[in-house]
């Protein structure tokens, strides 16, 4: 009686992942590589924020929504007397 392997040459991932990863690196290395890249993408999220605050990178100021006067505001009591002179 002549025993028939049941197993195929490609490892199937979710019962030996380890294998299947030894396997895909060497016979498909851009599925493998694509793998490894795209599990690190969701990490970043969580890593790099404090990597770079303890490195110095301050958040993006604001941008401020108004133009700043270059010119000095007249003191409140001369301000009325100033509109009605521009009024005349």
């Amino acid at each position: 009686m002549i025993l028939v392997a049941t197993m195929s040459l490609n490892p199937r991932f979710f019962s030996q992942p380890v294998r299947y990863l030894r396997w895909a690196a060497i016979e498909k290395p851009a599925i493998f590589w694509s793998l490894i890249l795209g599990s690190m993408g969701p990490a970043m999220f969580v890593v790099v924020p404090p990597i770079r605050r303890a490195l110095g990178d301050d958040p993006i100021p604001k941008i401020p929504l108004t133009y700043p006067s270059t010119f000095p505001k007249p003191p409140p009591a001369h301000r009325g007397a100033m509109l009605s002179r521009l009024q005349d």
